[in-house]
C-alpha cells in the first residue's frame, strides 16, 4: 500500500519527540505512547480524502489525540493546496491534528488536536437573525440553486420601485412613508440593482432598467 511509505517518516518524527511508536495496532495505522500520557493515533493516506478524515474521527473514541497524515506538495493532495484554510478550520472543529509529509519525507505538524470551542461571530449571527425577521413570507426554497434571491433588502427595493411605477418621481420621505420602507433613502442612494434614477436632490424615479426588471417580480410576496 502506498500509505505504508508514510510510516517510516511519521514514526521517526514521533520518536524524535520521545514516543514509542508501533504500526497497525488494532484498527489504527500508527499508535504512539510516551510515559503515562494518553496514546497518540495517526491515520495515514497518500492523499487527503474524506475517507481519511472519517477514519480519524472514528479513532477519537479510542484516544483524545488523533492526527491525519498525508502527502503534501506539488502533485499531491490538491484539495489541501487549494483549500488549506477551510481544511484546517474543519479539522480543528473535529478535534483532529494534521501531519503533512513532503516528497522528501519531511514531516510537519500543521495542526495539533485540541478540544474545539466554537467562537460565535456576533456580527454574522445578527445578520442572519435580521434577514430572517425582515424577510416577508418564505419565498425561497431551501437548497435551490443560487440565483437572484428574494432577500429582505430586495423586497424593500421592490416596494419602492412599485410605488415609483405609478408616479413620475417622488421625494425620498414620501417613498419611505408610503412604501413603508425605513431604509428607502439608503436603497435609492446606493441603487444596488440599478432600478432608480435621481431626478434632483431628494427626488427619485424608476429607471428604464427598473421598469423592465421589476416586472419580473410581479408575483412575489412583499
Amino acid at each position: 500500500m502506498a500509505e505504508a511509505a508514510l510510516y517510516p517518516p511519521v514514526k521517526a518524527f514521533l520518536e524524535a519527540q520521545g514516543y514509542t511508536v508501533k504500526g497497525e495496532i488494532g484498527p489504527c495505522d500508527v499508535m504512539a505512547m510516551r510515559g503515562d500520557e494518553p496514546p497518540v493515533i495517526v491515520e495515514m493516506k497518500e492523499q487527503l480524502t474524506l475517507a481519511l478524515i472519517l477514519q480519524a474521527v472514528d479513532r477519537l473514541v479510542m484516544a483524545p489525540t488523533v492526527y491525519i497524515a498525508f502527502r503534501a506538495g506539488k502533485g499531491h493532495s490538491a484539495s489541501w493546496r487549494s483549500r488549506r484554510k477551510q481544511v484546517v478550520a474543519m479539522v480543528r472543529r473535529l478535534g483532529l491534528g494534521v501531519l503533512t509529509v513532503s516528497a522528501r519525507n519531511r514531516v510537519e505538524a500543521v495542526v495539533d488536536p485540541v478540544p474545539y470551542k466554537p467562537r460565535m461571530s456576533v456580527r454574522r449571527s445578527e445578520r442572519l437573525l435580521k434577514e430572517f425577521t425582515e424577510r416577508v413570507g418564505d419565498p425561497e426554497q431551501g437548497g435551490s440553486a443560487a440565483g437572484q434571491r428574494l432577500t429582505a433588502y430586495r423586497q424593500d427595493a421592490l416596494r419602492c420601485a412599485r410605488l415609483l411605477e405609478t408616479v413620475a418621481d417622488l421625494k425620498v420621505s414620501a417613498i419611505r412613508e408610503t412604501a413603508g420602507v425605513d431604509r428607502a433613502g439608503t436603497i435609492l442612494r446606493d441603487n444596488h440593482y440599478g432600478w432608480f434614477e435621481r431626478v434632483r436632490i431628494g427626488h427619485y424615479r424608476l429607471s428604464p432598467r427598473g421598469r423592465t426588471e421589476v416586472g419580473l417580480w410581479t408575483d412575489v410576496m412583499l
